[in-house]
């Protein structure tokens, strides 16, 4: 995919982390603990999605929590400011569908496009960053709504879509569906222009009383004006909502770093490297974390760059 360079004026897009809810499917592991801040191998869940709003560019970012487990969240990453942006928070008080996070950010998403990325999803490839930037230019440029699909095993589980027999024209939508018309789900990040807001509060609940991401896209597929881009070879995602799913995604996590030496979803290397911050200011947080393993990570990244 090339890059898009276009001279006319966009609007912003900003960010939203949706990490509420009440984990059932980890219990025990979330009876105290909000999922988002387990571990998958060396890092807290919530640094995979963060670090894919960075890959995108993304420096405003509301984190959306459980009343609860807010306090740690603020202890976890403060303002943002130690990785050069800008985070702040809302309370989710009971689960109310994926849609509801747009109603509950609106003071925070103002004028500007929004791009909604799950808390528990991990997505990892070469040429994810690239993807992520050229998407939200075209949502700046063009306005709609752009989402993907990830080729499963299992597609009842998730939502799925369906494509024309050249997998071109996207001609529908389901959530969850006993008899899916696709093996390809809708990963846990959508990316929208303004209108999302109120298309959302449009959305009515469904038969469980949430509003439904699916209804929201499909308000768009109406209009012409959805985009969906696969997943394929060389992507990886993982929806880490189950135990299994868990270990898998720290399993491949350790084995992709043991063998290659980078690190994946390390906010302070894609902050650096995205120009949000400094070498001073990398070294300072390398520092501060100097005697694990992800410390010493981020003080090589200085050295490297010295050579």
């Amino acid at each position: 995919m090339n890059e898009i360079n276009d001279s006319k004026p966009t609007k912003k897009t900003k960010g939203i982390i949706l990490a509420g809810g009440t984990g059932t499917r980890l219990y025990p592991n979330t009876i105290v603990v909000s999922k988002q801040l387990l571990p998958v191998y060396d890092k807290p869940l919530i640094y995979y999605p963060l670090s894919v709003l960075l890959l995108a560019r993304i420096s405003d970012i509301l984190v959306i929590t459980t009343r609860q487990d807010q306090a740690a969240y603020k202890h976890l990453l403060g303002d943002g400011s130690k990785i050069g942006i800008n985070i702040q928070y809302e309370i989710q008080d009971r689960p109310g569908g994926l849609a509801e996070a747009f109603i509950l950010g609106e003071e925070f998403i103002g004028d500007d496009n929004v791009c909604l990325v799950l808390g528990d999803n991990v997505l990892y490839g070469d040429s994810l960053s690239r993807l992520l930037c050229n998407t939200k230019k075209k949502i700046e440029r063009d306005g709609g709504a752009a989402i993907f699909g990830y080729p499963v095993k299992n597609p009842e589980a998730f939502g799925v879509v369906e494509f024309d027999k050249d997998t071109r024209i996207v001609k529908s939508i389901e959530e969850k569906p006993e008899e899916p018309k696709s093996n390809y789900a809708v990963p846990g990040l959508y990316f929208y222009d303004n209108r999302v807001v109120e298309i959302a509060k449009a959305v009515e609940p469904s038969a469980r009383g949430e509003k439904e991401i699916t209804s929201v896209n499909n308000a768009y597929l109406e209009k012409g004006e959805l985009s969906v881009s696969l997943l394929g070879r060389g992507m990886t995602w993982f929806d880490t909502g189950t135990p299994k799913n868990m270990y898998k995604a720290g399993g491949f996590v350790k084995t992709v770093q043991e063998m290659q030496g980078y690190y994946i979803s390390c906010i302070e290397e894609i902050a650096w490297r995205k120009g949000f911050i400094d070498d001073e200011t990398l070294e300072l947080r390398g520092r501060e974390l100097g005697n694990t393993e992800y410390g010493q990570y981020i003080l090589s990244l200085l050295e490297e760059k010295k050579k």
